[in-house]
């Protein structure tokens, strides 16, 4: 009778332990009934019947709990997002600004540059100023000769 008494002694406190360390670890939405902290006075207090209520009232099993999904296994959130044209109309309007400023080259941080800077007072060969065109023309100093 001794033997018995200790065995059940030991699984008694085998099980407290257990429902303690289970209620602790528990994340508060695995929770019902009352908040972690009183589950875990009842368990403390109430060694075998608390553990016992722990597991039959007061723990949601996994399997209760909603499975959480990434959004791409998620058919309801698949089925949302083919239906947002909003999306599509912002990217569109996005995309037409950005073919327009690349249409713009007013820009001069894209323009070519224009050479090594000339001073007026040195001639070129020939009799000209640099940056007047040579056959007689009317271009003002310091601007670059025209393409014919």
């Amino acid at each position: 009778m001794p033997r018995v008494l200790l065995i059940l002694a030991l699984v008694a406190t085998a099980f407290w332990v257990f429902t303690i360390v289970d209620c602790a670890v528990q994340p508060p939405s695995r929770h019902r009934g009352v908040s972690k902290p009183v589950w875990i006075l009842i368990v403390v207090l109430l060694p075998v019947l608390g553990g016992l209520l722990w597991l039959i009232v007061g723990r949601v099993r996994a399997s209760s709990v909603a499975a959480r999904r990434a959004p791409d296994d998620d058919p309801e959130f698949l089925g949302r997002i083919g239906t947002i044209s909003d999306q599509d109309e912002r990217i569109r309007r996005l995309e037409e600004e950005l073919a327009q400023l690349d249409a713009e080259s007013d820009d001069p941080r894209w323009s070519q540059p224009l050479g090594p800077a000339e001073s007026d007072d040195t001639a070129a060969p020939g009799g000209t100023a640099p940056g007047t065109a040579a056959a007689g023309g009317t271009a003002a100093p310091g601007t670059p000769p025209q393409p014919k």
